[in-house]
């Protein structure tokens, strides 16, 4: 298996978020840095596919794929009723 290289970042955290990251790497009998390698690569992944869907919706408003306010409002308020309408398009 190659060696994959690597980098130290160093971050101040709370204490109570230090503790319960050391109480996970307990609890799954892993280390501090592998739940910490977990949370980031988590969190970088979510962030990417944040970003992604925002450039998404701004190419449909550009492009004029839009859904009139009225009609999404109309369609949440009709979900708390006995007949729901089906979503505007």
């Amino acid at each position: 298996m190659a060696q994959v290289e690597t980098r130290v970042l160093t971050a101040h955290v709370p204490v109570q978020l230090a503790e319960k990251v050391d109480e996970l790497a307990g609890r799954l009998d892993r280390s501090r840095d592998w739940i910490m390698k977990q949370a980031l690569s988590a969190w970088i992944s979510q962030e990417e596919e944040r970003s992604r869907l925002t450039r998404e919706a701004l190419a449909d408003v550009g492009a004029g794929a839009v859904i009139a306010h009225q009609a999404v409002q109309g369609w949440a308020n009709s979900l708390l009723t006995a007949k729901p309408r089906k979503a505007p398009r």
